[in-house]
């Protein structure tokens, strides 16, 4: 989930109130975001440089917020605070319109046919008489690389570009060229590059190389210029130096180009709504009129607001309480969307919810639910009977547990009430964690591998609950021995099946002492087994379990044995082989078991 770092008191006073820190977090659980961490500016560069300095008494405080993946409005303190104050009470929803201008004085951008060879889409807006001082200048460059991380997918579906309109002069054309024939001084540098000279410069920019792939195979580049042939982007790699926007700047022009419209439209309308607020004429978006290459043309940004009818037995339905229209409204408001209550034909109360531009998340009549429910308040819903539309009590179907977590629920009991601890880890580890660690070999054949993960820490996912449960010891090595730790999770496997891999719910235990506690793992499996009804049985035998020798490459030879359950191996345990405590940095002997739990059902 993506996170935010905002200052405190710029959003208190955003938001035209003061909490305590317990009060934001309360707030902030009720509107379905969580305060993740607070700390300072300073701070977060000294961890950086591994420094030991003191705090300052005036350094500024940071509000480390982590948001929902989909809520791209509430990427900058601007949105947040806007939907904060809504849900609050503190402001109306805001509308946001165009401009009254004709369709003669619009800007132009005329886009030309070899776009669609490389980049085929392009929408424009403009905010005029904004004020940005240094706080809000940040928030906007912010925006952008948030937006760029998230729905642009760095860059690959859409890319932004924002500049000061008073330095060009419109119309503008987006076009597609041979990278030799583009020239151009590109942002934060003083002389002038070919296309094809820059992305040679920029493949030593440990920000920029990222991004060059996207275009750089590609026999025409794209490129917008404005009506005196001034280079105003290279998308999706840089901007030019001649209309990048300061703190003075008054009228920002934004272009988004783009493989995928529908994106392009939600970056745009993203951008616009979020910093209206700080124009001349609030919440008023100049559009622009995009002409593509066959005449057709179309004006951005769209901020049409679009209707779903959702009906009242549906939201309370699913949600499992009794709310009356006139509260279902309400809800609707504080989280922005506008609920007018209507009739069907069978008399049945719906409602016409209309959907902001802010709000790309709504998609469906269960977003609509999801958001009455946040306004409700999740902890005020409880196991109670509703009345449904036929006039008859039952229980929410939501409430009933899956038979594998209730499984799961009862193991984690039992294994605690042992004597062991529960721990939880990340179901993402490396490679090297995965397999050499373990002294397993990667055959390619059983883990799911991440695509270009962000971290080395985070490569696949768990084939095993080990490399977590050995990480967890290796942490807390000085903690009083024996530790007795456990835990009930999902792994990951390639599959034949639709998805091309499965999830497997496992339980894994591991005891670290002065002795390995070979036996005492033994025991946990026949304590497991019993309370699953299962009985011990001679080997062959398919009516219950037993044990036989096993062979497996992280336990040492000789003491280890795998679980045999209707005639298919569901675990294994045995003493840790040295090897792999020396390398996850353990000093004691280990014992550790890992079974299947989804045998039992």
């Amino acid at each position: 989930m993506p996170t935010i770092s905002v200052g405190r008191d710029r959003l208190f006073a955003a938001l035209g109130k003061t909490y305590t820190q317990e009060e934001f977090e309360d707030l902030c659980f009720s509107f379905g975001i969580e305060l993740d961490d607070v700390t300072t500016e300073k701070a977060i560069v000294r961890k950086e440089k591994h420094l030991e300095k003191e705090a300052d008494e005036d350094e500024e405080i940071i509000y480390k917020i982590e948001i929902p993946a989909n809520r791209y409005d509430l990427l900058c303190l601007e949105g947040l605070a806007q939907a904060l104050r809504v849900f609050c009470g503190f402001q109306e929803i805001p509308t946001y319109i165009l401009s009254d201008i004709s369709k003669d004085a619009m800007l132009k951008m005329h886009v030309k046919p070899e776009t669609s060879l490389i980049r085929p889409h392009v929408v424009c807006a403009v905010l005029r008489g904004l004020t940005f001082d240094k706080v809000r200048y940040n928030s906007f460059i912010d925006l952008q690389d948030k937006l760029h991380q998230n729905i642009c997918r760095r860059r690959t579906l859409v890319a932004i570009g924002t500049h000061d309109l008073d330095k060009l002069e419109g119309p503008f054309t987006y076009e597609a060229l041979p990278p030799s024939s583009i020239n151009f001084t590109p942002l934060k540098q003083e002389r002038s590059f070919r296309a094809d000279e820059l992305m040679e410069f920029y493949k030593s920019d440990l920000k920029l190389k990222k991004f060059l792939h996207i275009i750089e195979d590609s026999p025409v580049y794209p490129v917008i210029y404005d009506s005196k042939r001034t280079v105003l982007s290279l998308p999706p790699i840089i901007n030019g130096a001649h209309s990048a926007i300061t703190l003075d700047t008054k009228n920002v022009f934004i272009e988004c180009t783009a493989t995928d419209l529908t994106k392009a439209k939600i970056v745009l309308n993203t951008m616009v709504t979020a910093f209206a607020e700080y124009c001349e004429n609030k919440f008023v978006i100049e559009p622009v009129e995009v002409i593509s290459s066959d005449g057709k043309s179309h004006i951005y940004p769209d901020l049409s607001v679009y209707n779903m009818e959702v009906s009242l037995s549906y939201i309370t339905g699913l949600i499992g309480v009794s709310l009356e229209a006139e509260e279902v409204t309400k809800f609707l408001n504080r989280m922005q969307l506008h609920a007018k209550q209507s009739t069907s034909d069978n008399k049945q109360c719906n409602f016409i919810v209309s959907v902001p531009p802010t709000r790309s998340d709504v998609l469906h009549p269960c977003d609509v639910m999801e958001d009455v429910a946040i306004a409700y308040g999740f902890n005020a819903i409880k196991d109670q009977a509703i009345v449904d539309n036929k006039g008859s009590k039952r229980l929410a179907a939501s409430l009933t547990l899956l038979p594998l977590n209730e499984l799961s629920d009862l193991i984690r009991k039992e294994v605690a009430m042992i004597g062991f601890t529960e721990v939880l880890t990340f179901i993402l580890c490396s490679k090297k964690e995965n397999f050499s660690m373990l002294n397993r070999k990667d055959d390619k054949s059983k883990a799911v591998i991440i695509g270009n993960p962000r971290s080395s820490d985070f490569e696949a996912v768990r084939t095993s609950l080990m490399p977590g449960i050995l990480k967890t010891v290796a942490h807390n090595k000085d903690h009083p021995k024996p530790i007795k730790i456990f835990e009930v999770g999902d792994i990951a496997i390639l599959d034949d099946n639709d998805v091309g891999a499965k999830n497997l719910r496992q339980l894994a235990a591991l005891y670290c002492g002065a002795n390995a506690g070979f036996e005492i793992i033994h025991g946990l499996v026949d304590k497991v087994m019993e309370k699953n009804g299962i009985t011990f049985v001679s080997p062959g035998d398919k009516s219950g379990y037993y044990i036989e020798r096993s062979d497996e490459p992280e336990f040492l030879a000789g003491r280890q044995a795998r679980i045999i359950y209707k005639g298919k191996q569901v675990g294994t345990f045995g003493i840790v082989h040295p090897e792999v405590l020396n390398s996850f940095d353990i000093p004691d002997p280990c014992s550790f078991v890992e079974l299947n739990i989804e045998s039992f059902l």
